[in-house]
């Protein structure tokens, strides 16, 4: 089967990864190899999305969150970034009745202020459309940074602390949690980074802190649902102790 050719899912198995979060990495990369521009990738990557987002319910898996843009991004050529922000808005447009048909849930996390209007008005529009579903929960990081996130988390406190609404010696783990972009989210149980580089790039510090990771050398445009479930399938075989000893 060719690289780039779309598979169907595997079957129906549940591997017992509730949270999966995805570092999309590679689709520059995977264009340039065959000598296009890079954003015909980031295209590429979109579809690979729609095909995971597919797979995940039949996996077990029940939330699903992948890094589509991130805080240090706008440092790239003004065209890929408004390809990217293209992309992004049409991704929403044409897949906003599929994903509502099938069950899903779309929320976003991020600093949203910097992104253009339309496309903060789309995503709002399809979380509200969305948000009665469960079959599965898709979170999609748009200029997110993790820096950036608890920074944010943290000034919100502060502003809390100085209006007398909350003692400094109440702030616990579960405070700072609550004021995340994921506060409603469960830590995800696995973090899989594709294209070969093995960098968390700032995606989910808080959150992911007893993940356990998984770099594979598919790029993304590449990373079948037959490859996902290879992976969680390796992820059932890992003791996950969150710094305790078993036995």
């Amino acid at each position: 089967m060719a690289a780039t050719e779309i598979s169907p899912a595997p079957a129906d198995v549940d591997y017992g990864v509730g949270h999966v979060a995805i570092i999309m990495d590679g689709n520059g990369r995977w264009a340039k190899n065959r000598g296009w521009p890079r954003l015909v990738g980031h295209r590429k990557g979109a579809e690979r999305v729609k095909q995971i987002v597919r797979a995940c319910p039949d996996m077990g898996v029940n939330w699903l969150t992948v890094y589509a843009f991130s805080t240090e991004n706008w440092k790239r050529s003004t065209e890929e970034v408004l390809g990217l922000m293209g992309i992004f808005a049409r991704y929403i447009e044409k897949e906003a009745d599929a994903l509502s048909a099938e069950g899903v849930r779309l929320r976003f996390i991020g600093a949203r202020g910097r992104l253009d209007r339309k496309l903060q008005d789309l995503m709002a529009g399809i979380e509200a459309r969305t948000a009665g579903n469960c079959r599965l929960n898709l979170t999609v990081a748009i200029n997110y940074g993790g820096r950036d996130e608890i920074r944010r988390a943290v000034q919100a406190i502060a502003a809390e602390v100085a209006e007398g609404r909350l003692n400094p010696d109440q702030i616990d783990d579960a405070t700072i949690s609550a004021h995340l972009d994921t506060a409603d989210i469960p830590d995800p149980d696995l973090v899989i980074r594709t294209s070969g580089e093995t960098r968390t790039s700032n995606f989910l510090p808080w959150q992911a802190a007893y993940a356990e990771y998984e770099f594979t050398p598919a790029l993304w445009p590449d990373f079948t649902p037959e490859l996902l479930a290879g992976i969680l399938s390796r992820f059932g075989q890992r003791e996950r102790r969150f710094g305790g000893v078993k036995g």
